[in-house]
């Protein structure tokens, strides 16, 4: 059945005869981008093309076999194009933008190719995937390659691939503006165009129309790539069927603040510039991005207009924003590492809860790893799952998948847990902490108990042993069995302080104490290894062979699981509850629950509060509230002595305080 199309004011576009006096700038860019040619990717001897599959008789559509599409279409002798799509102007010069597609599409088919989008700001700046590549063009400006697995795989199997340039990235022009309308319209209008609807130009500066296309789209990508995904779903964009966002933003304001605390300060000009990057159009955006510098008003941290507009779950909702999970038709595949300390967890699961909440097909994978695509964490099953779901959302084939559970997470290195709700259905277990430094569950204690701020302390200090006035730990009992939490925990609490400032900060850690093997911090939790394998066809230019990758495991003394900060403006004592990042493990028996309260947390938040301010902290009002599926039955007795700082090795505890990009 068709699904609705919300409206949603667009640019209006310019007549054709101003269309057509623009292919003079067309062509320029054209010439402009051949100009920039990215060199071609030494590949290693062993790494020969994936072998095409034998000439027969052409087919004239896709073939399916045992509920999958087939390779049955020359990936060499595919279509090669490129297009650019007019989009809203963004970068004020008033005419309309023009966003670069490039195209691959198996010849012979003029008509009803579904098509799978990757639209990022990295093609030519930084590259994408593990190996980091990057896009690369003839002396005419035509496609040579297509980073990443998707043109090799799908392309064979009747499938178009595109590759987007976001607005004022790569060879599109216009200008970034870090996730708002310029970055997501740019990307909407090239699957618009897909669609029936918008203007392109071919190299030549001639108008083109995607003729070929079945105008349903699936969009796909990590990190800002998904993110641009989760955007153009919540705008509604006609055409766009399904997406995949791997690692993803879903909030603009909750990937630079925790709480209205600032990761860092000066963040959105900071990325604007770095996606610029190796662009081949000089469009001059230093002043628009200065100024969203100063509107994203670092100094108070609040949610205002500049992260309502960049807000994909609940910004119209909330400010009016033009973006929201409510206006979302095409289905999703969220998937995020329970791990990432990038994107954070709250990305999928408050997303997660507003598609439930309007009714939006979902689908969800956790992995057990960092800021990592499971295309190297888990390659052959994450391939067959992602086939299958486009072969479903694009191709209507009735293969089964949503017949099957539809949360699929690695609760722990290697165990997989499936079911039909995320979270699953937990109860909540509440801990108190208590004046002997335990944590115990429903039993009420009385006094005081005070953290000096210290804007120094790194997270290693804070959580490992030793006298240490600098931050507040307690810790449970033993786990007489394996405990699962699942979903959000919170800590409620009294604090009191008298920052010299005026402005005070809290920071909150949940810990697994105990020894266990799990995935490591270090690289996100895989490593690249020298072999190489193929998936899907290729060619000299785009071999379809990329490094094999392996999850990096080891033995750590402890695990901080979920993390959280708040402001708290003005001197004086605050209630509050802190909402840490979602999560999804096991906890095994015999390891203890620790809770560790800091002042300022350098590394994970701004400092606001850079002095030693003394905070009180009222135990009576103060809990641990912990999502818990069964019951946690926890082993009486004193506190016990938690990991030193030297025992805890690499790859124990990311490293925090990085200025980090979405790659």
């Amino acid at each position: 059945m068709p699904r609705p199309t919300p409206e949603r004011p667009r640019t209006d576009r310019p007549t054709t005869a101003g269309r057509r006096s623009r292919a003079a700038l067309v062509a320029r860019t054209a010439v402009t981008g051949a100009a920039l040619l990215v060199p071609l990717l030494a590949v290693p001897a062993t790494a020969a093309p994936a072998p095409a599959a034998p000439a027969t008789v052409a087919p004239t559509g896709p073939v399916v076999a045992d509920g999958l599409t087939q390779p049955v279409f020359d990936y060499a002798d595919a279509v090669r194009e490129t297009v650019r799509v007019e989009a809203p102007d963004a970068d004020g010069d008033g005419e309309p933008d023009l966003v670069v597609a490039d195209i691959i599409r198996p010849a012979g088919l003029d008509a009803d190719v579904p098509v799978i989008m990757d639209a990022s700001p990295y093609y030519l700046c930084c590259g994408r995937g593990l190996e980091s590549q990057r896009k690369q063009y003839d002396a005419e400006g035509r496609p040579l390659n297509f980073p990443l697995f998707y043109d090799n795989y799908f392309v064979p199997r009747g499938y178009a691939f595109v590759a987007v340039d976001m607005a004022g990235t790569g060879r599109s022009t216009g200008c970034t503006d870090v996730g708002g309308p310029s970055d997501v319209d740019s990307v909407a209008a090239v699957v618009e165009w897909l669609a029936g609807e918008g203007t392109a130009y071919d190299l030549d500066g001639e108008v083109v129309e995607a003729t070929w296309s079945a105008g349903r789209t699936g969009m796909i990508g990590k990190s800002y790539d998904g993110t641009l995904a989760n955007g153009v779903a919540a705008a509604g964009t006609t055409g766009l069927e399904t997406i995949v966002p791997i690692e993803a933003i879903s909030s603009w304001y909750d990937y630079t603040r925790a709480g209205d605390l600032p990761f860092s300060t000066g963040y959105l000009p900071y990325l604007g510039n770095y996606v610029s990057q190796n662009r081949t159009e000089a469009v001059d955006c230093a002043a628009a991005l200065t100024q969203l510098g100063v509107d994203a008003d670092d100094a108070s941290g609040t949610y205002n207009d500049v992260w309502a507009e960049r807000d994909y779950r609940e910004g119209g909702e909330r400010a009016g924003g033009p973006y929201d999970a409510s206006q979302m038709t095409a289905s999703v595949f969220v998937v995020h590492g329970l791990q990432d300390d990038n994107v954070k967890m709250r990305h999928f699961s408050e997303l997660w809860d507003e598609l439930g909440e309007h009714d939006v097909e979902r689908k969800l994978w956790l992995i057990r790893s960092g800021h990592t695509d499971p295309f190297d964490s888990d390659r052959e099953e994450w391939v067959r799952e992602l086939h299958r779901w486009f072969d479903a959302e694009l191709m209507d084939v009735d293969n089964g998948i949503h017949d099957e559970p539809s949360v699929r997470v690695e609760t722990r290195p290697g165990e997989i847990r499936t079911s039909d709700a995320w979270p699953v259905p937990t109860r909540t277990v509440r801990l108190q902490p208590q004046a002997d430094g335990t944590l115990a569950p429903a039993r009420r204690t009385q006094g005081d108990v005070v953290v000096t701020s210290n804007a120094r302390q790194r997270e290693a200090a804070a959580v490992a042993e030793g006298d240490n006035p600098n931050r507040l730990l307690w810790t449970s009992g033993e786990l007489r069995e394996d405990v699962r939490l699942s979903g959000s925990p919170r800590v409620d609490l009294e604090v009191t302080h008298a920052a010299a400032t005026g402005q005070g900060q809290v920071g909150v850690m949940l810990v697994d104490y105990g020894t266990a093997d799990r995935v490591l911090t270090t690289g996100g939790g895989v490593r690249a290894l020298e072999t190489r394998s193929c998936w899907g066809e290729g060619v000299e230019a785009d071999t379809g062979c990329f490094l094999d990758a392996e999850v990096v495991r080891g033995e750590t003394p402890l695990q901080v699981l979920a993390r959280g900060a708040l402001r708290l403006p003005g001197a004086g004592t605050h209630r509050v509850s802190v909402e840490l990042q979602a999560q999804d493990v096991v906890v095994p028996a015999g390891h203890r629950v620790g809770l560790v309260v800091v002042g300022a947390y350098p590394g994970w938040v701004t400092t606001v509060d850079g002095g030693s301010a003394a905070y009180t902290v009222d135990l009576a009002r103060t809990a641990l509230h912990l999502p818990v599926q069964g019951r946690a039955a926890f082993l009486g007795g004193a506190a016990r002595p938690v990991p030193a700082a030297e025992d805890l090795v690499a790859g124990t505890l990311p490293r925090l305080g990085e200025r980090v990009v979405p790659r």
